[in-house]
């Protein structure tokens, strides 16, 4: 059966075009099943499952996802709902204010936690090393 896509209305194009969507994602699921009975037919007569026929990849200390959420350790003065773990791309607002004189980014530390700590330790190692090289 032939259509004269030509000879329709807009309005009909589009119940058309709606009806073979629908057709195709009725199709789409039932290839889907079809081929998911043939895989469960297959692994059911050999024994198998499908986790021994695809094992998973990943490392036993491997985390699921993307990573795991770091705790933001820079916060906007200005806009304190806005901060920065410190990782991937520097936000406009650290980078527009780093621009101004005077200001460095450990000015923006959010205070008490980790992230001030982790600065402490930081520079009180950088003092021993000084210390050590100065003594030899």
């Amino acid at each position: 059966m032939a259509i004269d896509l030509k000879a329709l209305s807009p309005k009909e194009l589009q119940a058309l075009i709606a009806g073979a969507n629908a057709q195709m994602q009725e199709a789409r699921a039932t290839q889907i099943r079809s081929v998911r009975d043939k895989i469960d037919g297959l692994l059911k007569s050999a024994g198998l499952s499908l986790d021994e026929v695809y094992p998973t990849r990943r490392s036993k200390g491997a985390k699921v996802g993307k990573g795991s959420p770091v705790a933001p350790k820079y916060r906007n003065p200005a806009s304190p709902e806005q901060t920065w773990s410190g990782r991937g791309k520097r936000p406009f607002w650290l980078s527009g204010a780093l621009k101004k004189r005077g200001t460095s980014i450990d000015s923006f530390l959010i205070s008490g936690g980790a992230a001030s700590a982790a600065v402490a330790k930081k520079s009180s190692t950088k003092k021993t090393a000084a210390k050590k090289s100065a003594k030899k």
